[in-house]
């Protein structure tokens, strides 16, 4: 045992050694909206808890944007609970709610990202959830008519920032980014009509265990129009649409089986190219972002969807149709951290289904985590105006 002299001069020694840093404010919590007088006539204020208050996704300001049409923001958080598609484990209609929860420490010590060197929560960029878009259980067809409409109400309003500068949308307008709470990967085809309403096809970047791209025949067996829609095949039907830039979509992630290597064929007219999950262990995190912004490259608009499943399940097990070999929750981080500079328009999370999670609440708690990686990068971005070269009179 060191005597108490010599343990307070060490301390002190310590302290000299590192200097004494009074230029940086205390942190005041992460929703000083929230602040009240805690006792009467103390004057002291305290913040609810960061386990305590109604759950948005990072304790942000919430607002029902869909019923208030003059709500102005850069980003806004939507969640779209529909798991009607799903091939194997439902629930994901809770995903929205479950990926809030765990969420709510993402700001507990004021929300700066220390590897990208930015602060989602606090920079140029208004920021809300706007909640969910209203989805009926009952009607497939109906619902992704619903997330359509949703999603495109949302993302074609002037933004508060740079909203009468020029932006890459087909109207030649900035708009607002969207992230979008799924729900199982099925929203993910009304979203891309959404985008293809408000910008034309787009390049996509698809972190998921499974291509997705499966023909109808082969995957469900199609027996009726609406049956060939659900969350293995909705990237065939948006090739079939026109939705996607076919020379620069990518898988990442993908360790399924398969019906035959017909399927990577099949994959191949729907224009994508593919990153197997074993590859990290060749090639490292490095590799896979090196073959992502190849593919994708930095100047048109992207698409950004991620799947949960990417995750191996002893990191995400609270989803639809778990793999196994799947990358660790820092592998993933670490990619998408990668992709700074790309021109990511909007973004969705999926197949997040809360009642498979463990009490620690793992899944919730990773998918959040990747969104504010996400969420980071479009901020880093600036306004889809910085998307398109200034006019030699802008100069």
């Amino acid at each position: 045992m060191f005597p108490k002299t010599s343990l307070y001069a060490a301390l002190v020694a310590t302290v000299a050694a590192h200097g004494v840093h009074d230029d940086q404010s205390p942190i005041l919590g992460p929703h000083q909206s929230l602040w009240y007088n805690t006792l009467p006539g103390d004057g002291g204020t305290q913040a609810d808890s960061v386990f305590s208050g109604i759950s948005t996704f990072g304790r942000l300001p919430y607002v029902q944007c869909l019923s208030q049409r003059d709500v102005k923001y850069d980003l806004a958080f939507i969640g779209a609970p529909f798991d009607i598609g799903t091939s194997y484990r439902p629930g994901a209609r809770f995903g929205p709610s479950g990926i809030r929860q765990g969420s709510r420490r993402l700001n507990l010590y004021g929300g700066y990202n220390v590897p990208l060197k930015t602060n989602p929560f606090n920079s140029w960029a208004t920021v809300l959830d706007c909640g969910d878009i209203p989805v009926t259980s009952y009607d497939h067809a109906y619902a992704l008519q619903q997330i359509e409409h949703g999603h495109y109400n949302l993302l074609t309003r002037s933004p508060a920032t740079d909203a009468n500068k020029k932006g890459p949308s087909l109207q030649g307008k900035t708009l607002p980014r969207i992230i979008t709470l799924g729900g199982d990967h099925t929203i993910t085809l009304p979203l891309l009509r959404s985008i293809n309403r408000a910008y034309g096809p787009v390049s996509v970047i698809h972190f998921d265990s499974h291509l997705d791209t499966w023909k109808p025949k082969v995957f469900g067996g199609a027996p009726t129009d609406i049956a060939s829609i659900n969350h293995g095949t909705y990237f065939y039907h948006a090739a079939q649409e026109g939705l996607l830039r076919n020379d620069s979509n990518i898988h990442a992630g993908i360790r399924t089986t398969l019906s035959g290597p017909s399927d990577y064929e099949n994959d191949g007219y729907c224009g994508f190219e593919i990153v197997e999950a074993s590859q990290v262990d060749k090639i490292g995190t490095a590799g896979i972002i090196k073959k992502i912004r190849e593919r994708v490259g930095t100047e048109k608009p992207v698409y950004l969807s991620l799947d949960i499943d990417t995750l191996d399940p002893a990191f995400a097990p609270a989803t639809g149709t778990p793999e196994t070999g799947g990358w660790s929750t820092r592998e993933l981080r670490e990619i998408i951290r990668g992709l700074k500079g790309l021109n990511i328009i909007a973004a969705d999370i999926v197949e997040v289904a809360p009642a498979y999670d463990t009490n620690a609440e793992l899944t919730t708690m990773a998918a959040a985590d990747a969104l504010y990686e996400i969420m980071s990068l479009m901020i880093l971005k600036g306004p889809t105006s910085k998307m398109v070269e200034p006019s030699q009179e802008e100069l």
